[in-house]
């Protein structure tokens, strides 16, 4: 008898906005069976995530059921064959090795438990076939990319009067230190976007943590342009703003624009002038 396993992992950036967990692997492990005659595992407990050590990893490796790689939206399939109706629990951990942005990363493994599970399997033809979906609390999200040195930002591009989405803008961040460029992004359909960086764009802010090392937040402000059209952009000195220093590895910034008519014996092109920007609630703070 063949077993499917279908479903999604992703993780909040904030309340209202997601990302998938891209390239992560998923593990599946059979129950401990170590465990005291008549004393068995509690079924579909989510109390994850819960980093795991090297050797706990390894102590569980004997039961690994199956593994599989999350694609770009961070769906899976995982398959395999059982002799008899499968009604244990089992262990689902996901294994990190970098970052979206940092694709070019490795050696940097992390490992943590999501959740114990009996899956409500329903037949269909030659198979038992049941799904499962795990969304990581925006807390436990921001201290994972904290730890691997990544920030994400997401919101939405507004036009101030309207409250409508702005498509097909790009949206830039600048670092207000250095003035050097973070990331760039598109806005969707509904003016939605999100913005990723590493580590690597900063250059300076390095702080000794323990024996870590890690890198405080940059403090940040935003440009945003139609093609190659600046419409709108902040002066440096918004990202002294409180809601804008050592922005935490998981910030949600929404944009309002307005537009502004400007005399054309002016010389100058009527246009998106410099407006402003409204910060939304951050998904948590991370200590830095």
């Amino acid at each position: 008898m063949c077993y499917l396993l279908i479903g999604n992992i992703s993780a909040l950036i904030s309340d209202e906005c997601t990302e998938p967990l891209v390239d992560a692997y998923l593990r599946v492990y059979l129950p401990d069976g170590r465990r005291p005659l008549g004393v068995h595992p509690k079924k579909n407990v989510f109390s994850g995530p819960g980093q795991l050590t090297a050797g706990q990893v390894e102590a569980k490796r004997d039961r690994l059921l199956a593994e599989t790689r999350l694609d770009e939206r961070g769906d899976f399939t995982l398959t395999w064959e059982q002799l008899h109706l499968f009604t244990e629990p089992l262990e689902l951990d996901i294994c990190l090795r970098h970052m979206p942005e940092q694709a070019d990363i490795r050696g940097m493994e992390s490992h943590y438990h999501l959740s114990t599970l009996a899956p409500d399997w329903k037949r269909s033809g030659q198979r038992y076939v049941a799904a499962y979906a795990y969304i990581l609390p925006a807390e436990s999200w921001s201290q994972i990319r904290a730890n691997y040195g990544t920030w994400v930002i997401a919101g939405t591009v507004r036009q101030l009067h309207t409250r409508e989405g702005q498509a097909a803008l790009k949206v830039e961040a600048y670092n207000a230190g250095n003035h050097r460029l973070l990331g760039r992004a598109r806005t969707d359909d509904k003016g939605r976007y999100q913005l990723r960086f590493s580590r690597k764009e900063l250059t300076s802010r390095l702080m000794l943590i323990g024996e870590r090392r890690q890198v405080s937040g940059p403090d940040i402000y935003f440009k945003v342009y139609r093609d190659k059209q600046l419409l709108w952009e902040e002066e440096a000195q918004v990202g002294t703003m409180p809601e804008r220093k050592s922005i935490s590895s998981c910030s949600m910034i929404n944009i309002f624009m307005q537009a502004r008519s400007v005399k054309k014996s002016s010389g100058y092109v009527p246009g998106w002038l410099s407006n402003w920007a409204v910060p939304g609630r951050k998904s948590s703070l991370v200590s830095h």
